[in-house]
């Protein structure tokens, strides 16, 4: 199964940001969606259920509003940042990447 990728914005004057956690969220409707079309028409995916549980997990999880401070921070100092969302595991395993933007 491929990984999530949720990538956060900084606000700027001119264009609104999006912090970790609306990202998350954002995703997650997407995927609601996506289950709800499916269902209607009989069919079943593991894989968006899958995607959408670990979602449904990192909003839950008491580790988020870290991740959506620590974001928040390296987007502030001009850095880009994405998260990755590793879904195959019983416990979905995430990982934080910060760069430097070009």
């Amino acid at each position: 199964m491929d990984r999530i990728e949720l990538v956060p914005r900084h606000s700027t004057r001119e264009i609104p940001g999006k912090c970790l956690g609306c990202a998350a969220k954002h995703q997650l409707n997407i995927y609601l969606g996506e289950l709800l079309s499916r269902y209607e028409k009989g069919d079943k995916s593991e894989e968006v259920e899958k995607r959408f549980e670990a979602l449904v997990s990192l909003l839950e999880s008491s580790g988020l509003e870290r991740l959506v401070n620590e974001s928040e921070k390296y987007l502030a100092d001009g850095r880009e940042v994405k998260l990755i969302i590793y879904p195959d595991e019983s416990q979905p395993k995430y990982e934080l990447i910060v760069k430097w933007q070009h």
